[in-house]
């Protein structure tokens, strides 16, 4: 395998901001709220995105028969309109109709029936929108900030270039949807960032800190940690984990469902207003009681409200739970890379997200690292702004082209096996971009092509892991088992999106494919899978070795077989017995669960026709010679 240092300054291109006026900038497009940044004089800053100067954008849209609103006015409105406002939209990005999150408590929203791999909201006037085009909505409206304070409207065929950021722990389906919607925005999109890794860029030019670092970086509706190594203008990404559905969101779901268990109320019966209002009003008393001891909310009782008072200490009970499922991201990733997760050396701990600035977290966080967290640039703004200082970099124009990015890929990348084991070409937390090579042979004589499946997880067989693509590679010519050479080429590019290229090496074949994998995953089903694989370690390896003892079994019986077919003359009734006798043994081990005993089966019928093969091997030895004198071999041997 082989790993490549990202450098952020492009090699052999030209300054973008020297060639044309076309403005770069970074952008979060985050669950609860989206922000744009851009590099003046130097200095990252946040762009104001409304009339009052403020930086956040509310990452919500409201559909009308006639047109689209997004932002403050949308929420605002979101009560009254619950199924055409679509509030939080970042946690269905890459996901499917059958995913948990279009299950999830307080949901008003109408999903459309149907076929495809793609969620749909059904919004107003029978309108049907993906996740994809409620997120280019927001992109569009920052675009449109972003182009009237940094120069006015774009010319024709220009298009705003920026940085987007994504979640560490976004797989390649988000990812994907997230370029998606870039470009349905009309956005050039430079490259994905991840989070952790822009805020620990902003954060480490800003503080010209050096060391190792924890990013903790609980958003609205997803939550990674990665800890990172910076110096001497290298960042360093040795170990990333996460959650892509716990953030914020859970918080303001935990409260409200806190306050009707003590009404003594069901949330089904409410209507989706009132659960869109409920909500809303859970989120204000959680930033109400981030500084104060007590917050009010009203209470939807049948046709009228009633007036409750929660105190920091009933909100710290509702979301301890949800906090605590950090703490197994954190100590997984501390231990990939290379610390005790007790007693971790850390030079400090940033706080991103602004989940984290609730009081229970940040002490939750303390007592997990050992020491105070860091929070001296604001947690909403500081991965916006790194991803400004990427875009500027990428851009070519700043005095920092000394500056290394190495991030890495969350999940191991490989093929599918005989018998349903995994080959992992590319293992998790390797640096990308990064690339990986592998041969392959054929298991059937006469084979005329490859099926190859590609799967993306931490487990040693292809039902615990996740399908990423399939395709073929055909045309080879017949060729005995063994002697076709595949070589399989890995690459992930920057944004952390695989591209597969399959060669026949005798005839030169190709076959490649760009993993695009379907929008439709199951919830949580990235930590899941990596979980299972700390779960189920002892017993993955044990299903491994059995699969391939099965696989090497039906090998030796069919070259048994195919031998005894052609030269089976050269043994007697005698002899043939014990070989029979073998095959059956072998026949038999085959199909049970235990690799030892197929192996011992395997090693018997070695032993018993290991005369045969003597005999066949000399034989062919006789037929070669025939003819021939001493001389004429040792002049084809020289």
């Amino acid at each position: 395998m082989s790993g490549g240092l990202f450098q952020i300054a492009e090699p052999g291109q030209s300054s973008i901001k020297e060639a044309c006026a076309v403005p770069v900038v970074g952008i979060d497009l985050g669950t609860t709220n989206s922000l744009v940044a851009t590099v003046t004089a130097g200095e990252p800053r946040c762009l104001s995105v409304d009339d009052h100067g403020g930086t956040l954008l509310p990452s919500v849209v409201e559909y009308f028969s006639g047109g689209v609103v997004v932002g403050g006015p949308a929420l605002a409105d979101a009560a009254n309109r619950p199924r055409d406002t679509i509030v939080s939209v970042k946690r269905f990005m890459g996901r499917g109709p059958d995913d948990a999150e279009l299950k999830r408590r307080f949901s008003p929203y109408e999903f459309a029936a149907g076929e495809g791999q793609v969620v749909r909201f059904k919004v107003a006037g029978g309108r049907e929108v993906t996740p994809v085009e409620v997120s280019a909505e927001i992109l569009r409206a920052l675009r449109a900030r972003a182009e009237a304070q940094l120069g006015g409207e774009l010319a024709p065929g220009e298009k705003l270039q920026a940085v987007i950021t994504v979640p560490a722990y976004f797989d390649d389906g988000q990812r994907q949807a997230t370029k998606d919607a870039g470009r349905l925005a009309g956005i050039e999109v430079l490259r994905l960032l991840n989070e952790p890794t822009a805020a620990a860029l902003a954060y480490g030019l800003d503080k010209k800190s050096e060391g190792l670092f924890a990013v903790y970086d609980l958003g609205g509706g997803t939550f990674d940690v990665s800890i990172l190594k910076l110096a001497g203008g290298v960042f360093e990404v040795k170990a990333t984990a996460g959650d892509t559905a716990l953030g914020g969101d859970d918080f303001d779901r935990a409260l409200a469902d806190e306050v009707l268990k003590l009404e003594g109320l069901d949330e089904g019966k409410l209507s989706a207003g009132a659960r869109r209002d409920l909500l809303m009003q859970a989120r204000a008393a959680k930033h109400a009681l981030t500084d104060g001891p007590s917050a009010t909310l009203c209470v939807p009782t049948g046709d009228s409200f009633e007036t409750w008072t929660v105190t920091r200490a009933q909100l710290d009970k509702a979301i301890a739970p949800i906090i605590a499922r950090t703490a197994v991201a954190c100590r997984r990733a501390l231990k990939d890379a290379g610390l005790d997760p007790e007693r971790p050396a850390l030079d400090g701990v940033i706080l991103v997200g602004g989940a984290t600035r609730t009081p229970a977290v940040r002490a939750f966080v303390e007592r997990l690292f050992g020491q105070p967290p860091l929070a001296d640039i604001d947690p909403d703004q500081v991965v916006a702004l790194g991803a400004a200082v990427q875009a500027d970099l990428l851009a070519g124009s700043g005095p920092r082209e000394d500056v290394l990015l190495l991030d890495v890929i969350p999940l191991s990348l490989g093929l599918e096996m005989m018998g349903g084991v995994v080959e992992k070409i590319i293992h998790r937390n390797s640096t990308v971009p990064t690339g990986a090579k592998q041969t392959f042979t054929t298991y059937a004589d006469r084979q005329t092509g490859f099926d190859l499946h590609v799967v993306q997880g931490e487990r040693e067989t292809v039902d615990g892991c996740r399908s990423l693509a399939r395709f073929q590679l055909k045309g080879i010519p017949p060729m005995p088992a063994g002697m076709a050479r595949l070589e399989v080429t890995f690459l992930v590019d920057a944004d952390g999106i695989l591209h597969v290229t399959a060669r026949e090496e005798t005839t030169g074949q190709e076959s490649a494919i760009d993993v695009k994998p379907s929008y439709g995953l199951s919830d949580d089903e990235v930590e899941r899978m990596l979980l299972e694989s700390y779960e189920f370690a002892e017993q993955d390896v044990e299903l491994r070795t059995l699969a391939e003892q099965r696989v090497e079994a039906e090998r030796i019986l069919s070259a048994t077989r195919a031998a005894l077919a052609v030269d089976g003359r050269l043994l007697d009734e005698a002899e043939r017995r014990p070989i029979d006798q073998a095959l059956a043994a072998l026949e038999r081990a085959r199909v049970t669960t235990d690799a030892q005993s197929i192996r011992a089966a395997v090693e018997g019928l070695d032993l018993a026709s290991k005369e045969f093969a003597e005999r066949r091997m000399n034989e062919g030895i006789t037929r070669a010679m025939a003819g021939r004198t001493v001389g004429d071999v040792e002049r084809k041997l020289e």
